[in-house]
C-alpha cells in the first residue's frame, strides 16, 4: 500500500502552497523512514483524516477533542495500517458513531503536515511531532444517531459548513484546514454542476 499511496500523491494535484510543500515533506518521509507508519516514530507518523459530509453538502460533523479542548474533524493514527483510507474509515465511525459512512470518493481530498505539541495522553507524556496527515471526503447520513468515543471525546454534532469553521478554537485549523476543506468541497460541487450542464 505504501507504493500506491506515494503514487497517489505524486498525481496529487496541490490546492495552495501549503499542500505543496506539505505534499513534498510528505513524499521524502514515505520514502525515507520505514517506520512512519507506526507511533514509534516519534518525529512524525502518518495519520489519516475525514471530513464528513451530508448528502446535499451543506453540513459536516465535528467532534468536541478532549486533548485539544476544541470541535475538530475527525481521524487518527495509522498504528501501521497503510491503506489511510481504511484509517479514515475507521476512525470516523469510532469517534462518531455513524456506522454507514462511506468515501466520496477513494482519491486523497487534501494533504496537510500538521504540528501535535506535547501532551499527557493515558497518563503519559507525548514530546511534541508531526502528524503527516491525508484527508478523505466521506459522506454520512444526518439521521444516523451520533455517539462520543468517551476517552477521546465529549461531543459529536453536525455543523452548518461556516458553524464547522467557526466552532474550532484552533485558529491555524480554521485559516489553513477547515476554510481551505470547505472551499475545495464548493469548487467539487461546481465542477459537478459544469459536468451535468
Amino acid at each position: 500500500m505504501r507504493k500506491e499511496l506515494i503514487e497517489q500523491l505524486e498525481q496529487y494535484i496541490p490546492f495552495n502552497e501549503q499542500e505543496e510543500r506539505d505534499k513534498e515533506l510528505i513524499l521524502h518521509m514515505l520514502r525515507t523512514q520505514p517506520d512512519i507508519f507506526a507511533r514509534e516514530n516519534t518525529a512524525a507518523h502518518m495519520t489519516a483524516s475525514a471530513w464528513i459530509v451530508n448528502r446535499a453538502r451543506t453540513k459536516a460533523v465535528m467532534a468536541y477533542h478532549n486533548i485539544y479542548h476544541s470541535w475538530s474533524w475527525l481521524g487518527g493514527h495509522a498504528d501501521k495500517e497503510e491503506d489511510l483510507l481504511k484509517v479514515a474509515l475507521r476512525e470516523a465511525q469510532e469517534e462518531s458513531g455513524i456506522q454507514n459512512v462511506r468515501p466520496v470518493s477513494d482519491r486523497i481530498f487534501s494533504v496537510e503536515v500538521l504540528t501535535v505539541d506535547g501532551h499527557v495522553k493515558n497518563g503519559k507524556y507525548v514530546s511534541s511531532h508531526l502528524h503527516l496527515n491525508i484527508t478523505y471526503l466521506l459522506e454520512a447520513d444526518e439521521d444516523e444517531e451520533l455517539r462520543m468515543k468517551e476517552d477521546e471525546n465529549s461531543g459529536v454534532a453536525w455543523f452548518s459548513l461556516a458553524e464547522a469553521v467557526e466552532s474550532s478554537t484552533e485558529e491555524w485549523f480554521k485559516e489553513h484546514i477547515y476554510t481551505k476543506l470547505n472551499r475545495k468541497l464548493e469548487r467539487r460541487k461546481n465542477e459537478n454542476r459544469r459536468e451535468k450542464i
